[in-house]
């Protein structure tokens, strides 16, 4: 902040305007008696930045960028199989394929928040948080206490989506600084939307590009595969464990660690730096990388005019356990309905395991004012021992909704010259009402082994099913999410 302007702000009763350090700067602290008052004053202010030696990111420039990057090698994440094989693809029967993934806002449906009270020698603060301890020790540093002399209380999060498990802790190190001006007095300081929409953190924007040379059964003989995205771990205290060779792991989870059966297989990546700041989405790398492979799985399937279910067995590992079984389960409950569809109805599946978990899923679809109308799901999973089958069962369905935002028309985050375009859910539009499924049905493998993940499991596999069915409706491939029209 070069100046700020808060003569009209000071003109509210009770109001206080006064400066505060941020991680790479400094910005303003509006504080009144009430949350709207504040509100009103913050918008009253008249702030001077300084964005000189700020990187402008722009959406539309950074993927240019990031597809030329996709055509050059980078960063090897697994290479197996005859680097000859790999170099033959140009020359083979081959599929080419380029995705695109914007970046994504979490929006969760509470705005950020933390309320702290700190005496001097002492801190209490509430706060819906997934990283306690980390915000603990943040705001024991601000205060120059030890992380012992903060009781943090944590509350029921409104949505957090790894929106609220955030390394540098800013929301609680922003109260804390206000907190300790105001020594003695609670302070809550709220995070609005919109401020989170344009100035939060977001899943990054990915390219990737494919490479498959297809085998005279039909199955892939060689795959080549780069990812295109900043790392999410880079500059955090996960780095040491998440980056390795330069390969961020939830950047290639989901692709590297495929449970595909492919003789000559390369992935790698490359991690540009643009000015934007970038977090874990539910599921991680999973939300890309699953949307690729499923898809693609699904085109090989119909270039070897193969049952989709059949093809994806016939390529699983042996070893592959727990998808065999959460497919055969899906292909039983859902077989009813996916061989009588009515006219204008299509099926689509897609399986992924992550986080312990492994996950088929079914969907009936058609389109209805040239959008996806989604009218049931089946979905199928292996969790290991189910502790609780109605949780699982409820995760899955909220999972599953949750992971439709992908496809929504304006469910992008975009930049304009430094900017994002977009401001609440007027511009950013979750899935409403009429996107969601009719049904989502949820079946359990039975099991006895150490239960596994629930809450993201469910999020990677709806997209790229809804994408395989209306690749069969329209006869269209679709490589770039959202769905702005099919």
């Amino acid at each position: 902040m070069k100046s700020v302007d808060d003569k009209a702000a000071r003109e509210l009763a009770g109001v206080d305007v006064f400066e505060i350090p941020l991680g790479r700067g400094t910005g303003v602290a509006v504080v009144a008696d009430r949350f709207w008052t504040a509100k009103q004053a913050r918008d009253r202010l008249n702030i001077d930045w300084d964005l000189a030696a700020v990187d402008h990111a722009d959406s539309a420039q950074l993927f240019a960028q990031y597809k030329e990057l996709a055509r050059t090698p980078g960063n090897v994440a697994v290479s197996r199989g005859d680097q000859k094989a790999l170099d033959a693809i140009a020359n083979a029967n081959r599929i080419v394929a380029e995705y695109e993934f914007p970046y994504l806002a979490h929006t969760p449906m509470e705005p950020l928040n933390t309320t702290i009270q700190f005496d001097g020698d002492r801190a209490e603060v509430w706060a819906g948080s997934q990283f306690q301890t980390v915000d603990q020790m943040a705001i024991a540093q601000v205060l120059g206490l030890k992380p012992e002399q903060v009781t943090f209380h944590t509350e029921m999060a409104g949505g957090g989506f790894g929106r609220r498990a955030v390394p540098d802790s800013h929301v609680q190190r922003e109260a804390a600084v206000i907190a300790k001006r105001l020594r003695g007095t609670p302070v809550k300081l709220v995070w609005t939307r919109e401020d989170d929409v344009r100035g939060g953190y977001y899943r990054p924007m990915h390219v990737h590009r494919v490479e498959i040379g297809v085998g005279q059964d039909g199955m892939p003989a060689a795959w080549r595969h780069v990812i295109v995205g900043q790392s999410i771990a880079a500059g955090t205290p996960f780095a040491p464990m998440m980056v390795r060779n330069g390969v961020d792991e939830t950047a290639v989870e989901g692709v590297a660690d495929t449970a595909y059966t492919i003789p000559n297989f390369q992935v790698t990546v490359h991690h540009p730096t643009p000015n934007v700041p970038v977090l874990w989405w539910r599921s991680v790398g999973n939300t890309h990388t699953a949307f690729v492979m499923e898809t693609l799985m699904d085109e090989l399937a119909a270039r070897a005019q193969a049952d989709p279910i059949v093809y994806r067995r016939k390529l699983l590992k042996a070893d592959a356990g727990k998808l065999h079984r959460t497919l055969d389960l899906m292909d039983e409950k859902s077989a009813s309905w996916r061989h009588s569809l009515p006219k204008g109805h299509a099926s689509g599946v897609a399986c992924h395991e992550c986080f312990g978990t492994s996950v088929a899923c079914a969907v009936d679809v058609s389109i209805e004012n040239q959008r996806p109308k989604i009218h049931r799901v089946t979905v199928a999973l292996d969790p290991g021992f189910a502790v609780n089958p109605l949780t699982i069962e409820a995760q899955f369905q909220a999972g599953v909704a949750f992971g439709l935002s992908q496809l929504m028309a304006k469910g992008a985050i975009t930049l304009k010259d430094g900017r994002v375009e977009q401001r609440n859910f007027d511009g950013y539009v979750p899935p409403y009402i009429v996107d969601a499924p009719v049904a989502v049905d949820v079946h359990i493998v039975p099991s006895t082994e150490a239960p596994t993940g629930c809450g993201e499991p469910p999020v990677p596999v709806i997209s790229p099913a809804v994408v395989n069915a209306l690749a069969r409706l329209t006869g269209k491939r679709y490589r770039s999410l959202p769905l702005t029209a099919v």
